[in-house]
């Protein structure tokens, strides 16, 4: 049962516009085309800011339809979608519109914060849930958001709490583009190293014709079950799980754990069933779902090496499944593939195995400040936690 020791206020009260988005008609190219608008759906809000935005729209869309552009620190609700979709927040960061599935909010700032608007939703999103209408797609409406009523202590209080859980959502995001600058530094080097053929040393390299065009002498053209060999993963039925240490990993990713393992780590795991394409570095020990394909033997003796090495094959398009996408290991064992010389490989890992190790030190710190966040904000948003000596924002900021 969600409680809150605040007064009960209505949304609509605590905000000075409370409506919903709109979407530029698709037969119109000329909305979308060189659109410089984020444009916002969804599926793109993750509980913080909004960064992530696929599309823009043009000022004439904005002009010539239901479609609004909102300023920044307004708040998004999903009101569409599926159980993980439907409820889910944002904050515009710049001026952005949305589609008529997202509920904006103009917090009032007399009588809300933004911030606390939205760490308010997410503690109340079950309640907000069993709003939803049914019929062909479950939703919510306007209405019912705007009188559905959250703990409102004094605008001082609120920017207090705002303050504490914003800090630990600004640490994740700025730990997470970290994350993204080393996958795309490693990713580079790669390519660099690999497909360019731009290698420490490689003035100095002759280079020599192959199947697949010319190679650097010495490296050679290989089946790629010479580099890697793959095996399905194992059964885990879900009631036979108990939580422990290692991870589950499914084709699309973590989802869950176990208290034993059947990989040791590093491993390399790909989607063998229902969900293909993704390729994923696991650290430490593991257990493979049998929806997955994973790494058995590295041949070249780098799991890096290969992880990449895969990562760069269009797997997707090995796809040999009707009803549900499947992918054969034996449709891919044969492509070819190049193997470099053990000293090459052995520098790709002196180089891009410490960007791999900061990598996952910076997703394990995520993982606590998430953990913390999580912890404490049901305390915060329900006035269990008192936090009346907490300086207010713009004293902690000078």
């Amino acid at each position: 049962m969600l409680k809150s020791s605040w007064p009960a206020v209505p949304i609509e009260a605590l905000c000075s516009r409370v409506t919903s988005g709109g979407t530029p008609s698709r037969s119109n190219p000329a909305y979308y085309e060189g659109g410089t608008i984020p444009w916002i759906k969804t599926g793109e809000l993750r509980g913080w800011y909004v960064d992530d935005i696929a599309e823009r729209i043009t000022p004439a869309a904005v002009r010539e339809s239901s479609a609004k552009v909102f300023p920044p620190e307004t708040v998004l609700l999903a009101m569409y979608g599926d159980g993980k979709t439907m409820g889910s927040v944002g904050l515009i960061r710049s001026p952005a519109a949305t589609n008529q599935a997202c509920c904006a909010m103009l917090a009032d700032p007399k009588k809300c914060d933004p911030k606390f608007l939205m760490y308010s939703l997410v503690y109340f999103k079950p309640a907000i849930l069993k709003l939803a209408i049914s019929g062909a797609q479950r939703n919510l409406n306007g209405k019912s958001i705007k009188q559905f009523a959250i703990g409102a202590p004094p605008v001082v209080a609120q920017r207090r709490i705002a303050s504490i859980l914003s800090a630990y959502d600004d640490l994740i995001d700025n730990n997470t583009r970290r994350i993204a600058i080393l996958e795309e530094m490693a990713r580079r080097i790669y390519e660099e190293w690999f497909v360019r053929f731009r290698f420490p040393g490689h003035e100095r390299a002759r280079m020599i014709e192959s199947e697949l065009g010319l190679v650097p002498e010495g490296w050679l053209v290989v089946r790629l079950d010479d580099v890697l060999v793959l095996q399905r993963g194992f059964d885990l039925p879900k009631q036979d799980r108990t939580e422990g240490p290692f991870p589950i990993v499914s084709a699309t990713g973590t989802s869950g754990s176990h208290h034993e393992y059947k990989v040791k780590g590093p491993g390399v795991v790909t989607g063998r069933s229902g969900s293909l394409g993704a390729v994923m570095y696991v650290e430490g020990d593991f257990w493979p779902l049998n929806t997955t394909l994973w790494v058995k033997q590295f041949a070249v003796g780098s799991p890096l090496y290969a992880f990449y090495v895969l990562r760069s094959i269009n797997l997707i398009g090995f796809n040999s499944g009707a009803a549900v996408p499947t992918l054969n290991r034996n449709d891919i064992h044969g492509l070819p593939v190049v193997r470099p010389t053990p000293d090459v490989l052995a520098a790709f890992d002196e180089v891009v195995g410490p960007m791999n190790k900061l990598k996952r030190r910076l997703e394990l710190v995520n993982e606590n400040l998430r953990t913390t966040r999580d912890f404490l904000l049901p305390k915060l948003i329900s006035g269990d936690l008192d936090v009346s000596a907490v300086p207010e924002p713009e004293a902690l900021a000078a």
